[in-house]
């Protein structure tokens, strides 16, 4: 059940201990957390949960929860000429991965994971990193549109505050922390980075529209 004032949401599980249809996250979480390439999306109706799970994980993943930007009616809207990202984690800590799209179309720019033991944080913090890189590489001037605010402090004080203890299974995430700070003190960029207005105007393009 969900708790009082909350709307309720449902959970497909195509890949998991459990494959199904699930009404509360705890639930899905039992079958989702720990297992390797798991395959999940929440749902605001059990109709929409019903008629995702008869389809497979690739064909809905893209478009749930996302907006269409171009007949957005709010007073502001998003600069659709940039580059959006995000990232996903089964578990805090867990298996991580990251994103980045173009904002006004939704063409994948790169991906990254999965990666084990790392957090939702790591990973935003990464993406933009990565996608501040492949602007300078491209020479392009667009901004970057982030769902955290967290990621954003640590991007602009070029250093990442982090809880999590380097260990054995997390060496490719510390790695990749490493290189990608390195990465901010070496080189001088004039891209904006933005915090995206989930509330007016939807998931970020970048989501993976998991929980």
């Amino acid at each position: 059940m969900s708790k009082k004032g909350a709307k309720q949401k449902y959970y497909v599980v195509w890949q998991g201990l459990k494959p199904g249809i699930y009404e509360s996250w705890d639930e899905c979480k039992k079958q989702v957390i720990g297992y390797e390439g798991a395959k999940y999306k929440s749902f605001t109706s059990k109709q929409e949960a019903e008629e995702a799970f008869e389809q497979s994980y690739e064909t809905v993943k893209d478009r749930k929860g996302k907006k269409d930007l171009d007949k957005l009616t709010t007073k502001e809207k998003p600069i659709l000429k940039s580059i959006s990202v995000d990232a996903a984690c089964a578990g805090n800590p867990g298996t991580l991965e990251y994103r980045g799209v173009f904002t006004a179309t939704e063409t994948p720019i790169f991906k990254r994971g999965p990666y084990e033991m790392g957090t939702v944080n790591i990973g935003e913090f990464l993406a933009i990193v990565l996608g501040l890189a492949f602007l300078k590489m491209n020479k392009l001037d667009y901004p970057i549109y982030t769902d955290s605010r967290t990621a954003l402090a640590w991007v602009r004080k070029k250093r990442v505050n982090t809880k999590l203890e380097r260990t054995a299974k997390n060496v490719k995430v510390f790695h990749a922390l490493d290189k990608a700070v390195k990465w901010l003190k070496a080189n001088e960029y004039n891209n904006r980075i933005l915090k995206w207005d989930t509330k007016q105007w939807g998931e970020i393009p970048a989501d993976y529209g998991r929980k």
